[in-house]
This record gives structure tokens, C-alpha cells and sequence, in this order.
């Protein structure tokens, strides 16, 4: 179990350092795209600093490749071209050339340049964006596999900490000095419950479900088959039956906080890591794989809750902000804040779905001790 572990953790470590990677290559691109962001805003001085940093850019990475026929090569190595580096600098478009004092020789050269520069910022930025995309596409598949291999690791690193003196187990059903093995189970199911016959014609606001759990725990010794190579387990299984009345909202959140994101234990499960390096990674990678646009301007999704029990009674709601449109259908949405219940639903629906969701709990315990021959309840 220790071998394994220590396979997995290496596998995280290798998915993690991809991670910082694409973090880096996604925080570069959204610097370079805020350029070209700028060079379409309506104040004309941020328009010229973008465009003053772009052909900058192109300088050094496009035009530099010619050699000596580069515009800096010519203008700082050549004599009667020293005008053209600051006249490329100034002018926008062909136009704006022949408005310049330039000889004819210097213009003649520096008109297909400007050209070239306008279509290479269309094309770049093309691209540019593509690829931006691209890399956040791949960021939530590196993301999805740190939680894929937090779940792999977990089973093998919390036995292998039960080897270790210092592991404090509360349980008492697991006794390590004996071979006890300790199993744990839980199924959930929900139905929806219709509105009793005097609403009939109200329109509710939400709906509501009765949303059951049945918990299973299996403490038991394994022994040795007589003339047999595999192991019998024996034991008791202790089985809870539960029953909520919860709306669609609650639904939602408790769905969401079941489901959410293994990233935080991932990375956890990595010794040495502090919780302010945990807490900052995860932002860094929420801030891109949860990223709001909105027109122009791009927006950071708030941190998802991180206790179920306090989430679904709204410890963590704050006021939303303007309402914005996600860039992508595959990121999960954080469920939406859990409102107040109307004098409907608190006199009606909510007592009504209490009663169904308690005696459908009843009623699959009792079906359950049917089905061992147990004697039923009344």
C-alpha cells in the first residue's frame, strides 16, 4: 500500500507540475490579449500605448528574423534609413505615411511593413486567443486528473497511516491490533413530491423532493476457508436509514457539495505543502478554469464553499454581482443562494414532504426486514 501510494504521489506531483505550467503560458497570454484588448478601447491614449507595445512585439519577434533587412537593422546600421524606425513607430496605416516627411526611398520601404504589421496583429490575435482557450481546455483535463489520482491515492495513504502509531482513528469498531477490516457505504436517492390537492392552480416557486440515505457499515474478521486458498469475512453490518424534505435549491447545494472539487485534498495529500500554498493554487486554478467574460471585461467567479453542512443553511451566500455569462457549458455552476421559503411552502410543501420522505424511510427499512425474514414493524 506504501509502494502504491508513493507510485500515485508521483503521478500528482508530475500532473502538478504541468499544472504551474499551463497556470504560467495562461496568465502570459491574458497579459499579451489585454494588449490587444486596449488597442480597441475608446480612449485614444490607451489606444496608442497598445498599439506602441504590439509593434514592439513585432519588432523584436517578427521583423527581427529578416536579418539585415530588418527595420532596426537598417535604421541603426545602415545610413539613410535612420528616420525609419520612429516613422514605423508613428504611423498607423499606409496613409499615415505619405503625411510624413520621408524621402521617397524610406517610404517606399516602410509602406509594406506598416501592412504587414496591421494584418500580423488581426492574425495574432487570432491565435493568440485560440491558443488561450486551448490551454484552459487543457487545464481542467490536468485539474480533473489530480482529482482522478487523489481519488486512487487516498484508500492506499489513509491505510498506510493506520500502520503509524500517531493515527488517531475514533472509530472503536477498528482495532488494530486484531485483523479487522471496516467497510462503509452510502446510497442516496430523491423523488419528487406533488403539491397536495388544495394547491392545485398555485404555481411554487421551486420544487421540492424527499431525498433519502442509506448508510451501511460492515465491521467484520476475516478466516481462513477449511481446504480453500481464499478468506470468508464474517461480522455485523449496522444499516441507518435517513429521510430529509429538501427543495430544489437545497437539492443543488448539497449535490454540488458532494461533487465538489477534489483539488484541495490532491493537493494536500502532499507532505510539506501549507495550507496559504493549498488555498493559492486552487485560486490560481479556479480563478481560469471559473473565468467570467462580460463584453470586454473578464470577471473572478467567488471561491466555492467548502463545508456542506454550513453551505446548505447559506453560511457562505453573499450579495451576487451582475450577472454574467459563462464561457463555457462544461464548467459546473456554483448553486445559485438558497432564498427564503414562502408561506406556501412552509405551510404546505415543507410538512408534506417530511411525511413522505419519513415514510418512505420506513417503508424501505421495513421492506428491507422482510426481505431477511426479520419481522416487520407497524
Amino acid at each position: 500500500m506504501q509502494q502504491q501510494g508513493t507510485k500515485i504521489l508521483g503521478d500528482i506531483n508530475t500532473v502538478l507540475r504541468s499544472v504551474l505550467n499551463i497556470i504560467y503560458d495562461l496568465k502570459e497570454f491574458r497579459t499579451r490579449l489585454g494588449t490587444y484588448d486596449n488597442l480597441k478601447s475608446d480612449d485614444k491614449n490607451m489606444q496608442d500605448g497598445a498599439r506602441l507595445s504590439l509593434k514592439q512585439i513585432w519588432l523584436d519577434k517578427v521583423d527581427m528574423a529578416k536579418g539585415n533587412s530588418g527595420l532596426k537593422a537598417m535604421a541603426l546600421g545602415q545610413a539613410g534609413f535612420t528616420t525609419l524606425l520612429d516613422a514605423f513607430l508613428y504611423a498607423k496605416n499606409e496613409k499615415d505615411v505619405e503625411g510624413i516627411d520621408l524621402n521617397e526611398r524610406v517610404k517606399r520601404i516602410l509602406k509594406p511593413r506598416i501592412q504587414e504589421f496591421n494584418l500580423w496583429v488581426k492574425q495574432s490575435e487570432n491565435e493568440l486567443r485560440k491558443r488561450y482557450q486551448l490551454e484552459k481546455t487543457y487545464l481542467k483535463s490536468q485539474a480533473n486528473s489530480l482529482k482522478l489520482y487523489s481519488r486512487w491515492a487516498k484508500p492506499y495513504l489513509r491505510s498506510a497511516l493506520q500502520l503509524e502509531s500517531r493515527y488517531d482513528n475514533k472509530n472503536p469498531a477498528l482495532v488494530k491490533t486484531f485483523n479487522t477490516i471496516l467497510l462503509e457505504l452510502t446510497l442516496t436517492g430523491k423523488q419528487k413530491v406533488s403539491p397536495p390537492a388544495e394547491l392545485a392552480g398555485t404555481k411554487l416557486k421551486r420544487k421540492y423532493y424527499k431525498f433519502i440515505t442509506i448508510d451501511f457499515t460492515f465491521r467484520g474478521i476475516p478466516q481462513k476457508v477449511q481446504q480453500q486458498s481464499h478468506y470468508a469475512f464474517g461480522g455485523l453490518a449496522e444499516i441507518t436509514f435517513r429521510g430529509y424534505a429538501l427543495n430544489e435549491d437545497e437539492i443543488a447545494k448539497v449535490e454540488h457539495e458532494i461533487d465538489k472539487s477534489d483539488l484541495e485534498d490532491t493537493l494536500k495529500l502532499i507532505d510539506g505543502t501549507t495550507d496559504e500554498s493549498v488555498a493559492q493554487l486552487e485560486v490560481e486554478i479556479n480563478e481560469f478554469l471559473d473565468e467570467k467574460e462580460d463584453d470586454k471585461k473578464s470577471n473572478k467567479k467567488k471561491k466555492s464553499e467548502t463545508n456542506p453542512i454550513l453551505a446548505l443553511f447559506g453560511y457562505y451566500n453573499e450579495k451576487p454581482n451582475k450577472k454574467e455569462k459563462s464561457d463555457s457549458k462544461d464548467i459546473k455552476k456554483t448553486p445559485k443562494e438558497i432564498k427564503p421559503e414562502s408561506w406556501v411552502e412552509k405551510t404546505y410543501m415543507r410538512p408534506l414532504t417530511k411525511k413522505e420522505a419519513k415514510d418512505t424511510a420506513f417503508d424501505l427499512f421495513d421492506i428491507y426486514k422482510k426481505a431477511h425474514g426479520m419481522p416487520s414493524y407497524t
